[in-house]
């Protein structure tokens, strides 16, 4: 087996799934880590996944302990982990914010917050023994412009991409790059859902706040993976701490 040893969360989701191909095609073995063991073995079936090339993992990455023991199985078989991908997210309801239920403010932030953070903190572990490592995570323009009804989902990732930061100042002498990318609309089951989502706030008008931006189209899951593997390349092997905004203009249109 040659090549780097990829962690990557979320991998059965739109853009989850072509990030694992972007790096599989690349000559990388990637550890697919998804809550759906049913998603996963499709993905294998679907994609003709051999072992030697990437290996399905079913995991919560909400609850710690879980986390933990794989994270350990992980190092344990390959003895490295080069890559950290955190697509892993759920947008929940989208809500008026007096309407917005704190039950589901607070499982938003376990998946998407809580859940990115278990992610690097037993990712970084390893990492920092290496003396090498990427991580991507994913924050959103919904977490840089505070977009109505999206109180939770939009905060949440607010909170990514500044943890994204701190990782970054405080590894970045120790060979470990953090990064997140910020996506605009994505043409994924996740657009389609916060669609309906708009739909069920203004009956009738939901298309009215999708606003696509001077491109006039959502991005393409395979132009969002594109970046994430650039931002793991040596080719930028001088970008730390940056967000990559990848929206086709829509905040500065």
């Amino acid at each position: 087996m040659s090549g780097r040893i990829c962690v990557i969360t979320g991998a059965s989701g739109g853009i989850g799934r072509q990030v694992c191909k972007r790096f599989i095609q690349n000559g990388d073995h990637v550890v697919m880590v998804d809550i759906s063991k049913e998603k996963l073995d499709e993905m294998v079936d679907t994609y003709g996944l051999h072992p030697q090339i990437a290996t399905p993992m079913e995991l919560d990455i909400s609850k710690e302990e879980a986390v933990r023991e794989k994270i350990d199985e992980i190092v344990d078989r390959f003895s490295a982990i080069d890559v950290l991908v955190n697509t892993a997210g759920i947008c929940g309801r989208y809500d008026r914010v007096v309407d917005q239920s704190f039950e589901q403010f607070q499982k938003i932030y376990e998946v998407n917050v809580f859940g990115t953070f278990l992610m690097m903190k037993y990712v970084l572990k390893q990492m920092e023994k290496q003396g090498r490592g990427c991580i991507v995570n994913f924050g959103s323009v919904s977490g840089m412009r505070g977009y109505s009804y999206e109180i939770a989902y939009g905060s949440s990732k607010w909170a990514v991409i500044g943890m994204s930061q701190t990782v970054a100042n405080e590894y970045g002498l120790k060979g470990i790059r953090c990064n997140s990318v910020s996506p605009g609309w994505v043409d994924t089951c996740m657009m389609e859902k916060t669609k309906s989502e708009y739909e069920h706030i203004n009956p009738g008008h939901a298309d009215e706040l999708i606003d696509l931006g001077p491109s006039g189209r959502a991005a393409r899951p395979e132009e969002i993976a594109d970046v994430v593997y650039y931002l793991c390349s040596e080719n930028a092997s001088y970008i730390n701490g940056a967000n990559i905004v990848i929206d086709g203009g829509k905040i500065t249109g």
